[in-house]
């Protein structure tokens, strides 16, 4: 019988994981290009408010604000990564426990545990990706009529992380279900009924 107490805490955890990959999809590296005169100082990689362009007068270069969506994106990752092991080792990866008996809980279990690992492989991609190329700071300096690129993450890819995060959350845990009802399935085998040789 599935254990309702793992449900729930996997089901805790893939809210957490959900809810930091929204939150890094909303707090990622922004850039708005400095058009004026103003001036920035970089304090070790570190400025006010947002990922822009400044000058000091001669030459143009990237300034970003505190990177906070990466640690939000690392964070997501690690708790989809420990919902996973979870549901893994309690069903022991369909793969290393004793053979289930053939029913449809069966077959479900199959289908849901290869869905479950494709949306779980998409989702921790797309939090790793994110988060490594929303902590790349551009670092070169262009002049001050030529302003430099300034690399940001693209919008929508903690987003897709957060999205697949939730199909994976729903998904294993009906592979849970199904897991533990084909587990739990019984054969009953009819009476022997034919006549034995003994009785001729």
């Amino acid at each position: 019988m599935a254990s309702t107490l793992l449900l729930a805490l996997v089901f805790v955890i893939d809210l957490i994981a959900f809810a930091l990959a929204v939150a890094a999809e909303q707090r990622r590296s922004t850039i708005f290009l400095g058009a004026k005169c103003k001036l920035f100082y970089l304090k070790d990689g570190l400025t006010d408010s947002a990922a822009t362009v400044g000058n000091n007068g001669k030459e143009s270069y990237c300034v970003y604000d505190e990177d906070i969506a990466t640690g939000l994106g690392v964070g997501s990752f690690l708790f989809l990564l420990l919902s996973q092991i979870l549901i893994m080792v309690t069903s022991r990866c369909l793969c290393c426990g004793k053979a289930m008996r053939p029913s449809g809980s069966r077959a479900w279990a199959v289908v849901l545990f290869i869905t479950c690992w494709l949306f779980f492989f998409i989702a921790e991609v797309c939090l790793l990706a994110g988060s490594v190329r929303n902590a790349y700071h551009t670092k070169y300096k262009n002049l001050l009529n030529d302003p430099p690129s300034c690399a940001t993450l693209r919008k929508g890819v903690f987003a897709a992380g957060a999205a697949f995060a939730f199909l994976t959350a729903v998904v294993s845990e009906l592979y849970y279900v199904s897991y533990s009802k084909a587990n739990d399935a019984t054969i009953n085998y009819g009476k022997d009924t034919g006549v034995r040789m003994g009785n001729l």
